[in-house]
């Protein structure tokens, strides 16, 4: 790895992509390597296995679920289906950037929101909505980890304008319990101005595989059909999801032990007195203050990978994926070790 060659480090460990770092889900492995045997065929190209256990998981009616090679396709799909040159979109500011990247491909007029400190300025966002084809809302929202309130969501969605569409980006929802989520499949059932997203890149730990779905109006399953390659999910990632989806008292263990983890590096943070925003997802993003490049550089140095901050539009700021407690420990531990090397050399700045 260039970086571990550059700082002369080894073993680098990657915090910076938000990936699963708490090992498969129990039956997974054996799911793929059993798949093996079969990929010399084309996958079912009605999904009706896949799209049933997403169903049955997800609350849904099966008619309702597209399925994609992540959230990624799903998003570059969404601006096939909806968008045309000239074309209005709001994003808030800052927020996963495809999205932008997304709407620029399709001809779009990109207009961005700023969030209000960390949380999205739902307000702001319908006034610049007025006009617009769509909206994306990242919930909980990257790179912030803040979540919407249920009721926030349905006074967003209220006063949405006319002829203008909701993308909701759901990749790391899976950390919250149901009930602090939005119910966002009812909304989608009713035929509200909503579409989706969801991933088994996080929680289920299937990054390498790519594996997603959306959740649309069966009446808009066609258009994703027509803008998606035909057999557009692998045979072993369909495998493991079906094998994630079997066995949801696996997910809900391995979703406390994240939020266990992550609620444990925080406070860890502020025990060394670096605050860190209330995060509903598998990541922190924590303010050491300074410059952010150098705090960078000297977890790099200590072996540990995560994003800086001004990357976002957030300077002073670092976003760390969250891993086992152990882990988390060493980092706490190196990132102290870096804010006394910073401070002696008088560039920690204020947290």
């Amino acid at each position: 790895m260039e970086l571990e060659a550059r700082f002369g480090v080894s073993g680098l460990v990657k915090l910076n992509w938000n990936e699963d770092l708490f090992g498969l889900l129990p039956g997974v492995g054996e799911a793929v390597v059993g798949e093996l045997a079969h990929v010399s065929r084309y996958p079912e190209q009605a999904y009706n296995s896949f799209r049933a256990l997403v169903g049955k998981w997800a609350g849904a009616d099966p008619a309702m679920v597209v399925p994609a090679h992540g959230i990624q396709a799903l998003v570059l799909a969404t601006a096939l289906v909806f968008l045309e040159p000239g074309d209005k979109v709001v994003l808030p500011a800052p927020t996963y950037g495809l999205y932008r990247q997304a709407c620029t491909a399709a001809g779009a007029e990109v207009v961005f929101v700023r969030t209000r400190g960390y949380r999205l300025d739902l307000g702001a966002m319908i006034r610049a909505a007025h006009g617009a084809k769509l909206v994306f809302v990242c919930d909980p929202n990257n790179p912030t980890g803040d979540a919407l309130l249920p009721s926030e969501w349905q006074q967003f969605l209220s006063d949405l304008p006319d002829g203008c569409l909701a993308v909701v980006d759901e990749a790391y929802a899976d950390y919250m319990t149901r009930d602090q989520r939005p119910d966002r499949v009812a909304d989608v059932a009713a035929g509200r101005p909503v579409i989706v997203l969801r991933t088994f890149s996080k929680l289920f730990g299937l990054a390498g595989l790519r594996l997603g779905y959306g959740l649309v109006h069966p009446s808009l399953v066609p258009c994703f059909d027509a803008v998606q390659e035909p057999f557009n999910v692998n045979r072993p990632a369909l495998a493991a999801g079906r094998a994630c989806l079997a066995a949801p008292d696996a997910v809900e263990a391995r979703r406390l032990e994240v939020v266990a983890a992550r609620d444990r590096f925080a406070r860890a943070l502020t025990g060394i007195g670096i605050p860190s925003w209330p995060s509903q997802a598998n990541f922190v993003l924590a303010e050491p203050g300074g410059e952010d490049l150098s705090w960078y550089e000297g977890l790099v140095r200590r072996g540990f990978l995560v994003r800086a901050g001004s990357e976002f539009g957030l300077p002073g700021h670092l976003r760390i994926t969250v891993g086992p407690s152990e882990l988390m420990n060493r980092v706490a531990g190196a990132m102290m070790a870096v804010r006394e090397e910073l401070m002696a050399a008088g560039t920690a700045g204020e947290g």
